[in-house]
């Protein structure tokens, strides 16, 4: 069965990924940000933030997928503002400097690494210390669980509701999801303020892609219900991924002298 678009699966992320960077920008009184990618594969998110005229560090562990960012930046025309370097979250700083990004992207990493703990701590100790915006993408288990129970995987479906990981089996390609709970606490263990949460794809991986393409205006009514549900919270507990925007907290500011 197809689906909607992939586009319409990552509108929801990008329209506030890109306010956040416009945010950013003003706070720090600089046009150009400097922005690192863990994990970001062939660009789908770091060559968007290049054509808005900042500097991105794409750092992940395949050549194939830093062969494929290259070619798409320089198609789009910012090979001079995006940087391929082969490594991984837990060697980061191996590869890139530590404190130096004011936004930094955590998407589709957590559920991999073996401590996704460990592995934020990295991604956060990567952002300005002065400010600094974190963007963290990941699965969401509401969303597994439902979409096994319509397919008619029921026991599936209950597996993935009260295993530990969310994972539905042995044969789930999905090492690891989480609920809206488990994100929120783990990225403010780190020290970070929550900024936002919304739910991703909470309808376009269940709707049949032939009703929105024989449907007039399907696809833009659906984006739009994708992004009314978004940010209301019985939708992010059922939604395919979750997406958090967190922030550096300000530094206390002395008070006056006794």
């Amino acid at each position: 069965m197809s689906r909607p678009s992939a586009s319409l699966r990552t509108a929801v992320v990008w329209d506030v990924l890109r306010g956040a960077l416009d945010q950013r920008a003003k706070l720090s009184d600089r046009a150009e940000l400097s922005v690192l990618d863990t994990g970001g594969g062939t660009g789908n998110f770091a060559v968007p933030v290049a054509r808005l005229g900042h500097r991105v560090t794409v750092v992940d562990p395949s050549p194939n997928a830093l062969f494929g960012l290259e070619r798409r930046a320089a198609e789009s025309g910012v090979a001079e503002r995006v940087r391929g370097v082969q490594g991984d979250v837990r060697g980061l700083f191996d590869v890139a400097e530590r404190g130096a990004y004011d936004v930094v992207l955590c998407h589709g990493l957590l559920e991999y690494v073996e401590d996704p703990a460990d592995g934020l701590r990295n991604t956060v100790a990567a952002l300005r210390p002065e400010g600094g915006t974190l963007s963290v993408l990941t699965s969401g288990l509401g969303g597994a669980v439902l979409a096994r129970a319509l397919a008619g995987h029921f026991t599936e479906a209950r597996h993935a509701l009260t295993s530990p990981g969310g994972r539905w089996g042995e044969g789930d390609p999905m090492p690891r999801r989480f609920t809206p709970e488990q994100l929120t606490a783990l990225i403010t263990s780190t020290g970070l303020e929550v900024i936002s949460l919304h739910g991703v794809r909470v309808f376009a991986d269940l709707v049949p892609g032939a009703l929105v393409d024989t449907e007039p205006d399907a696809l833009e009514a659906l984006a739009r219900l994708e992004a009314a549900a978004a940010e209301l919270p019985d939708f992010q507990s059922v939604a395919s991924q979750l997406h958090v925007l967190a922030e550096v907290p300000p530094r206390p500011t002395a008070g006056p002298a006794a």
